[in-house]
């Protein structure tokens, strides 16, 4: 279904009070959405659950920011991160996305819970930009290079505006 979508490049905001909520196993595969995820996507539940998360993954977004995400929650740390996402009809949104570990009674990890809300717009124009940087990385390396070279360029932006580790940078816009 996913690789159907045209972005059409109109967005849909969240209200304040609007908060996407997403499960998923271990792998990624959708468990639970709520009514809100539905509703704002676009999607029915039937069209997500059993699929990957990926399915609403907007084409603008670089590979590079889902390694970090998923190398920070494997370890069983939650994670932060500006999103764009892709709605059925190709509209698109953006999230302020809080990932964590869903762990069972071992403190094993079973899954992850995704909390989305309405970011701050002053932080979508910075990682819009930020964004088209690392999707052209990732061009200008081939397939093959795409993904470290967006993840060596994030690395290297966060060095620059001296922040010590991923979430600092992302807590900070």
């Amino acid at each position: 279904m996913k690789g159907n979508i045209v972005p059409t490049g109109r967005e849909v905001f969240l209200n304040n009070k609007e908060f996407i909520v997403s499960k998923t196993d271990i792998n990624g595969r959708i468990i639970y959405v709520n009514r809100e995820f539905m509703r704002i996507s676009g999607f029915v539940e039937a069209d997500l659950l059993g699929k990957q998360h990926n399915i609403i993954r907007h084409p603008d977004m670089p590979r590079g920011i889902f390694k970090k995400l998923w190398d920070v929650i494997a370890k069983g740390d939650e994670c932060f991160a500006y999103v764009k996402n892709i709605c059925k009809n190709g509209d698109h949104y953006w999230v302020f996305a809080n990932v964590t570990p869903d762990l069972n009674r071992h403190d094993e990890i079973v899954g992850y819970f995704s909390v989305r809300r309405k970011p701050n717009q002053q932080a979508v124009d910075y990682f819009a930009q930020l964004y088209r940087q690392l999707l052209q990385a990732e061009q200008q390396a081939g397939t093959r290079g795409a993904l470290d070279a967006s993840s060596a360029l994030l690395n290297q932006v966060i060095d620059e505006q001296g922040f010590d580790s991923y979430e600092s940078f992302i807590l900070s816009h």
